[in-house]
């Protein structure tokens, strides 16, 4: 038996540069690959980039890169040893080595998940956040730090050496994800260089994509629990759910691109409705249940519907707020994918926690729940439910729980959303809704949501999370 797990690492070239090589990533997107490979062949190694840290680096250094996947179902799991990684690179450390990996010949595609903050852009707009400091600093050095900033820099020397341009792959929860990352990069191209703006506009492909794993964070137990069924040390495992759906528009420069269709990816001409439909009935619950469930005192998703009040909870928001503003994908019947999505919100062995979910509210809730809100006002529907939702946010970026103990807020608005906290719910809501990061025009200058939001604060105060579940119970007849 051996001590630690470790694979020789394989000297075939990398077709793929990932940037924020998170566990999702690692839990998903990389073994759809690694199987693409296997299958239909293709050098499509993945070079990864952190952008922060050098914690994930140095644990798969000592495995030669390669890592464990363990499948966590509620009959059993199943480990699987990944070995599409070539290298892993840490920006900070020599952002000129992540540039020259980019701007190799071999490489064909940049992916990406750096969560949604990690693109530096107006969550409401979906434009450059031209005051965000990374960009300040990528705009007058040559060496980056955002995620956008490498993406310029590494097209820059691909043009600057004739190569073509790379494909530019979104793997991150965004509405329209591809038009987004495209506009952020044309926006920063065209403030250091026009004429690049151009070849990337000309030359560049950016594909929307639709990403779907359940991937809780790894815990010391895990770790101890893999060496104790696998027979080997792995200090750096992911672990995810069974299920897994990967949805890409197929543009790919030169069509170069490893064969995910082979192992079960949908490559399709749009993939608005996919995205839509798992933005806002997966995330947009997910997010619901984790600030209201906190509030309440569960600590995973599972514990949180477990109990049948957030679990009639959930399903009204499905079937009375979200499905009825949806347009289903050809083929997909979405009170099937409810019934699919509440059975694996249920695994219990599928730890993930309503702390962990519950990061950075202010660049979730736009694409989230906030774009649900909208149609469904404007089509004169009430979404009590979704607006309990958002009032739960408020709350829980108080900084405080229903007992008065802090809450640790991960946002990058987090001093900002603390400061806007009142005793007047009204004045806490007209605070909020200020934020123009966060809530559209239409929203800000809605009356009418603002009362019911206010009321909605008001009675989470009052009542308690769970209590307040039950006024928030969707009506069917109910209008704006």
């Amino acid at each position: 038996m051996q001590d630690r797990l470790f694979r020789e690492p394989s000297a075939a070239p990398a077709g793929i540069v990932h940037l924020g090589l998170g566990a999702f990533f690692r839990a998903h997107g990389a073994i759809y690959i690694a199987e693409a490979m296997a299958k239909s062949g293709g050098d499509w190694g993945i070079v990864g980039v952190s952008l922060q840290s050098p914690g994930t680096r140095d644990k798969l250094k000592l495995q030669g890169w390669a890592y464990t996947a363990l499948e966590l179902a509620p009959e059993g799991e199943k480990p699987q040893v990944v070995t599409v990684l070539r290298d892993v690179l840490v920006a900070p450390e020599g952002p000129q080595a992540v540039l020259d990996a980019m701007a190799a010949p071999a490489v064909k595609i940049v992916s990406l998940t750096v969560t949604e903050k990690g693109y530096c852009h107006e969550p409401s707009t979906g434009r450059l956040n031209r005051a965000h400091p990374d960009i300040a600093h990528d705009l007058e050095n040559p060496l980056p730090k955002s995620a956008p900033g490498f993406l310029v820099r590494a097209l820059a020397m691909r043009r600057a050496a004739g190569l073509p341009p790379f494909t530019v792959l979104c793997c991150d929860n965004l509405p329209e994800n591809g038009r987004v990352v495209r506009g952020v990069v044309l926006e920063l191209a065209g403030l250091i260089d026009p004429a690049l703006a151009a070849w990337i506009e000309a030359e560049g492909a950016f594909p929307a994509a639709m990403v779907d794993r359940i991937v809780p964070a790894t815990t010391a137990a895990d770790l101890d629990r893999l060496e104790a069924t696998a027979g080997y040390r792995d200090e750096a495992p992911v672990m995810h759910e069974p299920f897994r759906q990967w949805v890409v528009e197929d543009d790919f420069v030169g069509a170069a691109r490893p064969d995910l269709a082979a192992v079960g990816a949908q490559l399709v001409g749009d993939v608005t409705p996919f995205e839509h439909m798992k933005l806002r009935m997966l995330n947009g619950t997910h997010s619901s249940l984790a600030y209201l469930g906190y509030l309440a005192g569960y600590e995973t998703i599972s514990d949180t519907v477990a109990d049948p009040e957030f679990s009639a909870f959930v399903r009204g928001l499905w079937h009375g707020e979200i499905i009825p503003v949806l347009t289903p994908p050809p083929g997909v019947d979405l009170g099937a994918y409810a019934d699919a999505l509440h059975a694996r919100y249920a695994n219990p062995a599928i730890r993930h926690r309503t702390w962990q979910i519950a990061m950075d509210g202010s660049q979730k809730l736009p694409q989230r729940i906030l774009g649900t809100i909208g149609e469904a006002r404007a089509a004169g529907r009430k979404v009590p439910g979704l607006t309990l939702a958002v009032a739960a946010w408020m709350r829980y970026a108080s900084g405080r729980d229903e007992k008065g103990q802090p809450i640790e807020v991960k946002d990058p608005l987090a001093q900002r959303l603390a400061a806007l906290w009142r005793d007047d719910p009204a004045a806490t809501v007209a605070g909020f809704l200020a934020l123009a990061e966060v809530f559209p025009p239409a929203l800000r200058d809605d009356p009418g949501f603002a009362a019911d939001l206010t009321a909605a604060l008001s009675g989470l105060i009052r009542d308690g999370a769970k209590a307040s579940l039950k006024g928030a119970s969707h009506k069917g007849n109910d209008h704006a």
